[in-house]
C-alpha cells in the first residue's frame, strides 16, 4: 500500500501560496525566503514557528507607534460601524478632525490638507499643484532621494530603482547633487566648505531659468538613500533661494514625519516652513494606507475661485482618517516623540562605542530614530563594502551580514553598504541594547573584509 504524500506545514503552505500567487517588490521572484509573519506586538514580529524578530526598521520606517496597538483597531472598527466609505465630495468627522490636528502640529501657516492614498500620491499631487499654482513647469530634486514608485514620484527621485522603467519618466525634472558630506561631490570638508552644494543649485536655477522652476523638492531628512545629513544651514539656504526666485519648497516628510526625527516634522529641526509637506507612513503608523499633502493658506486661497483639479477615489477615506486621528493621539498620550529624541541620543552614544570595536563602520548618520550605518572596507579610502546600486555579485559580504541579522532575530532594512536603524518610536533602552548587540555580532562578518 502506497504511503500518503507528506502534508505541508502551516508555514510552508503560507509561503508557497505567497510565492506562487503574489509578486514581490524590488526583488527577483525566485530564491527568496520571506518571513511568514503570524502576529506582531510592540517592537517585535513573530513567525508561525514562534521565532521572534526585533523590528529595527519599523517595517519600512512607518510603524512608528509599534505593532498591534489595539486603540487603532478599536477606532477603525467604530468608524466602519458608522460608515466605511464616502466619496471625497462628502465629509466625515474623522476627515475634519484629522485635518484640524495636522494644521495644529505642522509649522507656520500650513493649514489645509489634501488626503491621498500613500506617499507617492502625495508627491505626485504636490508636483501637480506646484505647476498649477505657479504656472511654471520644472521641478528640481536630488539624485540621492526616493520619493515613491509612481511615475511622477519615481522620476522626481534619483534612486536607481527607477532605471528599469526610466524610458517613460515624467518630463521637466532636473536633478542636483546631494550634500553628502561623508562623500562630498566637491571634495570638501563641512568645516571649511563654502556650501558648494547650495551654489550648485543656484547655478542650476540660473541655467534652467528661474521663471521656469515651479518647485524644489527636498526630503525632510534623508531616508533610504543612506540618511545623508544636511549641513546645519543647508535647508535654510534652499528656502532663501526659493524665496528669491518665487519657487515653492516642497518637503517630502513621508519617512521623516510624525516624530521619526524627534520632532513632529523634520522641517522644525531646520527652522524652516516649507510651502507644502507631502507625507504618509507615520500618519497612520502603517496600520492603514493614507497620505497627505499639507499646504499653506496662501496656496489654498489661490483655489478659492479656481477649480482644484486634483482627486482620488480614496481621498480622505474615513476609515484611514479615523486611524490617523487615533494614531496622533497615541503619539501624544505615550510621549513617543520625546522618546524618539531620547532613544536617538542613546543610540548615538552607543554607536560611538561600536565604532571603536568595528573597523567596518565608516560612518553613522542619525536623526532621532532615523539612522544608518555605512560600512566600508577601508576607513581612510572610504571604499564601500558594496558600491552604489550594487550588482548581486557585489553584495556577497552585505548579504552575509543581512543573513546573520535575520538568524539572530532581527528584521531591518539592509541596502548596498547600509544597515538602517529606525525602530518604532516606542522602543526602550533594553530593546535598543538587544538590537545593537545583534548588529555588533553581524558586523564581525564585515570586519573580516576590512583593510588597515
Amino acid at each position: 500500500m502506497a504511503s500518503s504524500a507528506p502534508t505541508m506545514s502551516e508555514t510552508q503552505e503560507i509561503l508557497q501560496d505567497n510565492l506562487d500567487y503574489t509578486l514581490f517588490s524590488w526583488s527577483k521572484q525566485k530564491g527568496i525566503n520571506p518571513i511568514a509573519v503570524k502576529y506582531a506586538e510592540g517592537v517585535y514580529l513573530y513567525d508561525y514557528d514562534g521565532k521572534r524578530y526585533l523590528d529595527f526598521s519599523s517595517g519600512l520606517m512607518n510603524v512608528n507607534i509599534g505593532h498591534g496597538n489595539q486603540r487603532v483597531t478599536a477606532a477603525v472598527a467604530r468608524q466602519m460601524q458608522e460608515v466605511s466609505y464616502v466619496t471625497p465630495s462628502c465629509v466625515t468627522r474623522a476627515r475634519g478632525e484629522l485635518g484640524r490636528r495636522l494644521a495644529e502640529i505642522t509649522p507656520g501657516n500650513l493649514q489645509k490638507t489634501l488626503f491621498t492614498v500613500c506617499g507617492a500620491t502625495a508627491i505626485d499631487n504636490a508636483i501637480k499643484l506646484a505647476r498649477m499654482y505657479t504656472g511654471r513647469h520644472k521641478i528640481i530634486a536630488r539624485y540621492r532621494a526616493f520619493h515613491g514608485a509612481s511615475y511622477g514620484a519615481m522620476t522626481a527621485g534619483g534612486d536607481p530603482r527607477k532605471l528599469a522603467a526610466d524610458a517613460q519618466q515624467m518630463p521637466n525634472v532636473v536633478h542636483v547633487e546631494d550634500p553628502y558630506c561623508y562623500r562630498c561631490p566637491w571634495g570638501k570638508e563641512i568645516t571649511s566648505c563654502h556650501r558648494e552644494c547650495v551654489s550648485h543649485i543656484q547655478r542650476i536655477i540660473e541655467f534652467e531659468g528661474p521663471a521656469n522652476v515651479a518647485a524644489i523638492l527636498m526630503e525632510g531628512e534623508s531616508g533610504s538613500s543612506g540618511c545623508i545629513k544636511y549641513p546645519p544651514d543647508y535647508l535654510q539656504k534652499i528656502r532663501a533661494l526659493c524665496d528669491q526666485h518665487g519657487i515653492l519648497l516642497i518637503m517630502d516628510e513621508v519617512m521623516s514625519g510624525f516624530g521619526r526625527t524627534g520632532k513632529w516634522f523634520a522641517a522644525e529641526l531646520h527652522g524652516i516652513v516649507p510651502d507644502m509637506i507631502a507625507t504618509a507612513k507615520g500618519i497612520t503608523a502603517g496600520y492603514l494606507p493614507l497620505g497627505a499633502l499639507i499646504v499653506t493658506d496662501k496656496i489654498a486661497d489661490h483655489f478659492n475661485d479656481r477649480a482644484l483639479m486634483l482627486g482620488l477615489t480614496y481621498s480622505a477615506h474615513p476609515v484611514a482618517c479615523a486611524a490617523g486621528v487615533e494614531v496622533l493621539k497615541i503619539y501624544e498620550d505615550e510621549h513617543l516623540i520625546e522618546n524618539a529624541a531620547e532613544m536617538g541620543r542613546y543610540i548615538d552614544h552607543c554607536m560611538e562605542v561600536l565604532k571603536q570595536r568595528h573597523p567596518s563602520i565608516g560612518d553613522f548618520r542619525n536623526t532621532g530614530l532615523l539612522g544608518c550605518i555605512e560600512l566600508v572596507k577601508n576607513r581612510t579610502t572610504k571604499e564601500p563594502m558594496a558600491p552604489f546600486n550594487a550588482k548581486p555579485d557585489e553584495m556577497t559580504v552585505m548579504n552575509q551580514v543581512a543573513a546573520r541579522l535575520r538568524q539572530l532575530g532581527m528584521y531591518t532594512f539592509v541596502r548596498w553598504n547600509y544597515i538602517f536603524i529606525a525602530p518604532p518610536l516606542s522602543i526602550n533602552r533594553e530593546q535598543v541594547d538587544e538590537g545593537l548587540a545583534i548588529i555588533s555580532d553581524a558586523l564581525t562578518i564585515a570586519d573580516a573584509h576590512t583593510q588597515s
